[in-house]
């Protein structure tokens, strides 16, 4: 759901979406209801009443409204839309009812409801774009430029912070603060060195890129994980590897499972790596297998190529039978 992506990436997805249009698949044949009394299936030329929103899902058999889904927010279930946004509609036999037609009563006669809200809400963030490429294309190359130098000054700050183990953020961090967190502070240290710098960052910044807010810092973040977990897996090539694994609880009473891989690089020599931290609904064997076969998927990592494991004393991790070192074993 719309709502489960981070905020900062939601309208490019959204925009993905809207390009690509409301799915409308033209089929031969539509599958039947399981009503044996009157069977009925979805009808191709519903697509020519609803042509800019109604979507029908070949796997599920369902229908969905594009808009809804795209601007749909978590309390939205309880707006009477839902099932054209998360559970899907399926009732082909009130779809003729006339003036009670579940499509139509979906779209609602006053222009401020769902329907009608979240397409608006589609229009306007399409011209949104189009006005972005326009401003884009109208910048001079030294604004393009002191954005990279403004963002490169908190992508440096941040690299700083994590390699050294230090938390970036502070409970007060506005102007008046005598101490904003580090990662400002060190803002503030970079551009007393740097008068180019100075100029650009912080108060200087334009009010929507100054790069330093929490969503920023985690997208970076995110970045930078993704170039290390593809440089440890670049080093691990084709060679067979090693899972250790643990799990424990977090201060925020979550399960996490973090994975290290222990192999030889192209240079013959032994190397233990931190791979991730897996947040996992629960610790029993199955679960954890299924998250850790899904992170070593996600980097071409094969089970085949696995030669060892190491595990706590725990009866679901070293289990003879159902623990998560012998549901490997059965695999290898």
């Amino acid at each position: 759901m719309i709502w489960k992506f981070y905020p900062t990436k939601r309208d490019e997805i959204r925009r993905a979406y809207l390009k690509a249009g409301p799915n409308q698949p033209i089929l031969d044949k539509y599958p039947f209801s399981s009503d044996t009394s009157r069977r009925r299936h979805f009808q191709a030329s519903w697509f020519e009443l609803y042509p800019s929103w109604l979507e029908y899902s070949i796997e599920d058999d369902d229908v969905y409204c594009l808009p809804c889904y795209l601007f749909a927010i978590e309390s939205s279930i309880n707006t009477g839309s839902n099932a054209l946004i998360e559970d899907g509609f399926r009732n082909w036999k009130k779809v003729n009812n006339g003036k009670d037609c579940p499509l139509l009563n979906h779209i609602g006669k006053g222009p401020n409801s769902f329907h009608h809200r979240a397409t608006k809400s589609c229009d306007d963030l399409m011209k949104q774009s189009q006005h972005v490429d326009t401003l884009m294309k109208r910048q001079t190359s030294e604004k393009i430029e002191n954005n990279r130098r403004r963002l490169g000054a908190s992508i440096d700050c941040i690299r700083w912070l994590t390699f050294q183990g230090c938390a970036y953020r502070d409970h007060d961090e506005s102007s008046s603060s005598g101490n904003r967190g580090n990662f400002i502070e060190l803002l503030k240290f970079l551009d007393s060195y740097n008068s180019s710098v100075q100029k650009l960052i912080l108060e200087n910044a334009p009010r929507f890129a100054k790069y330093t807010s929490s969503d920023v810092q985690k997208e970076i973040i995110h970045v930078l994980v993704t170039m290390v977990r593809n440089s440890i897996r670049k080093d691990i090539g084709d060679a067979k590897f090693c899972i250790i694994i643990d799990e424990a609880c977090d201060e925020s009473k979550k399960e996490q499972m973090a994975i290290v891989l222990r192999f030889f690089n192209v240079d013959g020599f032994v190397r233990e790596r931190f791979f991730d931290l897996v947040h996992v609904s629960d610790t029993s064997a199955l679960t954890l297998k299924k998250e850790l076969v899904f992170v070593l998927s996600i980097y071409n990592l094969q089970i085949e190529n696995i030669r060892g494991q190491g595990y706590d004393g725990a009866s679901n991790m070293r289990g003879k039978w159902n623990g998560l070192q012998a549901l490997f074993l059965n695999d290898c």
